[in-house]
């Protein structure tokens, strides 16, 4: 470029709410993974673009530049433990990202609290943003492409100036926006998200279609892709059809919801049920040992701590039938009572305890445990290796990563979108 080129392209670019950082040196440009909103698949598609990613690329970076829930991990850059994003140790240990350190994945992490000390100027604003674009320096310089994960929607972070879009601006990268399946309300969605990352002069890459009825999905499939490019110009990369399986909660995720352990059945944590197959049980004990030979064996039953009869013959026919099948009966027992008012018998815990069949007690009434399982959306674990996997094996085959390569190109300046500068604009420079 020359060098009386250099103004121009500056003024251009400030005119445009952008910066000179929006440029990489490299062949490709970061990939900001943002969504329309919680619970629609963005863990999801960030595990398989980073799976086709390293497919195509030696070494793959990954950054969660703001997360909210954490866990401790070991630093070796620092030695010592540090708290990083969930998401990141998933990451991080599911594709052997060794090239990169945990402190440079999770720059800012906002826990109870973070937001009042903000406000108050105990956190400052370019403390953060120097966090960020430090890690950003540091896995950029070891990896081929660099790919980031968002937190909740676009404006997520906004009371603390650190939203999704502004800090996709900052760095440079192109988004893709994930939104749930549907036509009129997800592309809403999209739209409000498309307006916050135009307003901070962020690019839109492409768009990925989640948890699509399979009964719709060639409709979807074809309008949204025909919607996407004749108002936005911007393609529909990934169209991914529902699978249920990856909203089944496991009894680890239960253990999570009702804050305790399995006192049977440990080994078991990781096996998932189905919640069209959570069965509540209020019948006499022969209509429920005829529903437990006629149901599908992989069922979770809830029954009232009070039901001990109910409860000995849960534990007597798992051992039979595990007896006969070889370990096919996959039943589970969720034993129910207010903490304080209902309590299981000491005779019939002594009679359960150390057996083999899952078995969890929780202080709650039968009708507050049902609503706590349906209305939660279980989150992915590096431990549940099964539901991670299932993931990347799902969303990965949906997922157009030459088209996204394509547009994410340093050297790709066709978006035309309103607010980014076009081609026809360079080209006059």
């Amino acid at each position: 470029m020359r060098k009386s080129t250099l103004p121009k392209l500056t003024n251009l670019l400030t005119s445009k709410n952008l910066s000179l950082r929006n440029f990489s040196s490299k062949k490709q440009r970061p990939i900001f993974v943002a969504a329309t909103k919680q619970h629609v698949g963005k863990t999801s598609t960030s595990l398989a673009l980073l799976s086709g990613l390293q497919k195509r690329f030696d070494k793959v970076g990954f950054i969660k530049p703001v997360g909210q829930q954490h866990v401790p991990v070991y630093s070796d850059f620092l030695d010592k433990e540090i708290r990083v994003d969930k998401d990141v140790c998933l990451m991080r240990e599911r594709f052997n990202l060794d090239h990169i350190d945990y402190e440079h994945m999770s720059p800012v992490i906002i826990p109870r609290g973070y937001t009042k000390k903000y406000i108050e100027g105990e956190i400052t604003h370019k403390d953060q943003l120097d966090k960020v674009m430090d890690s950003y320096h540091h896995v950029e310089k070891v990896s081929d492409i660099t790919l980031m994960e968002g937190t909740g929607h676009c404006a997520v972070g906004s009371i603390v100036g650190v939203n999704n879009a502004q800090v996709a601006s900052m760095i440079g990268a192109d988004v893709v926006l994930v939104a749930n399946g549907g036509l009129g309300s997800a592309f809403d969605e999209l739209e409000l998200n498309r307006i916050i990352c135009q307003h901070y002069g962020v690019r839109v890459a492409g768009v990925v279609i989640n948890k699509v009825r399979p009964d719709k999905y060639d409709q979807t499939k074809y309008y949204m892709t025909k919607v996407l490019k004749e108002t936005w110009g911007v393609p529909l990369i990934g169209c991914v059809p529902d699978r249920p399986f990856l909203g089944c909660p496991a009894l680890m995720d239960l253990e999570h919801i009702f804050k305790t352990k399995l006192i049977n059945g440990e080994q078991h944590r990781y096996r998932h049920y189905q919640m069209s197959e959570i069965n509540l049980v209020t019948t006499s004990l022969s209509r429920f040992l005829e529903n437990l030979r006629n149901k599908p064996s992989r069922t979770l039953y809830v029954c009232h701590v009070t039901r001990d009869d109910l409860i000995l013959g849960f534990m007597a026919e798992y051992q039979r039938r595990n007896k006969i099948e070889d370990g096919a009966f996959e039943a589970a027992l969720l034993i129910c009572g207010r903490g304080g008012k209902y309590e299981l018998s000491h005779e019939v815990k002594d009679m359960i305890v150390g057996e083999s069949a899952p078995v969890m007690v929780v202080e709650y009434s039968t009708h507050q445990a049902m609503q706590k399982i349906h209305a939660y959306t279980p989150k992915f674990n590096i431990d549940d290796r099964h539901r991670v996997n299932t993931a990347v094996e799902h969303y990965e085959p949906y997922i157009d990563f030459d088209e996204l390569l394509r547009r994410t190109k340093a050297s790709d300046s066709s978006f035309n979108e309103p607010g980014t500068v076009s081609f026809s604009d360079l080209k006059k420079l």
